[in-house]
């Protein structure tokens, strides 16, 4: 191990649909985290790891900050807060068209004790360079102490910035993970994630939000891995949503969810989902830990 190696966490914080999936994503080189333009995609903590020769970072996107309305909700706030326990670096993302009042709200909340990035992200939506200047100055008078950068993860615009800020803070320590790993999560865990994001692309209005997947099933065979899934809903009437006339949407989302699968673990997949119906799962404590939210 060379001399002087860095090795630390580096978290990433904000509202709902700030982009920090999309950010983790770019920051790794790799699509670990499901993207959708809808809020509230990400539930759970998820570490993302990034090694070299002289540094190892532990990235982990959280759940965007929201009130909580649910014990769904109650337990992603705690992962946030998990989070803000372990951060050697924050990473704050909040769209740079959004008040920042809003911003503000957010980052009294946190009281953060780290050194602070914050990147005001979809700056690709704003035409005149003179606006998004005045609009990071403002941001710079208020928080003196951070770094500030305009950027859009969408677009990759200023996001090479980014790294050289975490290195200039990143603590000297020893790797926590070995080299090869990307993860902490499991292939179950992604490939039920999958099959959310496919949900997410392919369904309207409540439905993404009512809805869990569990893997009742991962067998890997020579030739092809056969997974079973049970698709959680609240309601009946859900149900025959998901499934569609004559079974048509659940099976496209079958073949969509399929395709990222095979090119995600690199071998042909058989997949089976179901559809179960379970009455506000999403306050139930025994439906959560189920369902992987503990």
């Amino acid at each position: 191990m060379p001399d002087q190696f860095k090795a630390g966490f580096v978290n990433i914080f904000g509202a709902p649909n700030a982009g920090k999936s999309t950010l983790l994503n770019l920051l790794l080189g790799e699509r670990l985290v499901i993207i959708s333009p809808k809020v509230q995609t990400t539930r759970h903590r998820i570490l993302g790891i990034l090694s070299d020769p002289g540094y190892q970072i532990v990235f982990s996107d959280t759940p965007g900050i929201i009130e909580p309305k649910y014990k769904l909700h109650q337990k992603m706030m705690l992962q946030v807060k998990s989070a803000l326990e372990d951060a050697d670096i924050a990473i704050l993302m909040h769209d740079i068209y959004q008040p920042i009042e809003e911003f503000e709200a957010i980052s009294n909340s946190l009281k953060l004790k780290v050194p602070a990035i914050l990147l005001l992200n979809k700056t690709d939506t704003i035409k005149d360079k003179s606006t998004i200047e005045g609009i990071v100055s403002k941001y710079k008078e208020k928080y003196p102490a951070w770094h500030v950068l305009a950027i859009s993860a969408r677009k990759e615009t200023n996001t090479d910035k980014i790294m050289p800020l975490i290195l200039k803070h990143l603590p000297e320590g020893f790797a926590f993970y070995p080299d090869d790993n990307i993860s902490d999560r499991s292939e179950r865990f992604f490939v039920s994630e999958m099959i959310r994001e496919q949900i997410f692309a392919l369904y309207d209005e409540e439905i993404p939000y009512h809805t869990a997947v569990l893997i009742q099933a991962f067998e890997e065979k020579t030739t092809l891995n056969v997974i079973k899934a049970d698709i959680i809903v609240s309601r009946e009437t859900q149900k025959m949503i998901l499934l569609g006339k004559g079974g048509s949407m659940i099976k496209q989302l079958g073949i969509n969810s399929r395709k990222v699968m095979e090119e995600f673990l690199g071998k042909k997949v058989h997949l089976e989902l179901f559809v179960k119906v379970r009455p506000k799962w999403r306050d139930n404590e025994n439906y959560l830990r189920e369902y992987g939210y503990n």
